[in-house]
């Protein structure tokens, strides 16, 4: 549980780096998705890894799409891929 919202946090610091008229959209994105898997079983190491890395590949996708330097995601990366 603590690293899904230290996972959350970071994503949602990196939504602060996009357009301005993106975030709201990309904050609302973020919390939805993090609600609907909350349900995952946390005793199966394999389906939690498989959560963290989406998170970080469709987050490195989305500051791709707007230009935004990939290396704002080193945090996240640290989180998700440790």
């Amino acid at each position: 549980m603590e690293k899904a919202l230290r996972a959350y946090g970071a994503v949602l610091r990196l939504v602060r780096r996009l357009p301005k008229d993106t975030r709201p959209y990309y904050a609302k994105y973020a919390r939805e998705n993090f609600v609907n898997y909350r349900e995952v079983d946390a005793a199966d190491p394999n389906a939690l890894n498989d959560l963290f890395n989406r998170t970080y590949t469709h987050s490195l996708w989305v500051l791709n799409k707007y230009s935004v330097d990939q290396a704002a995601a080193d945090k996240l990366k640290e989180i998700c891929c440790s």
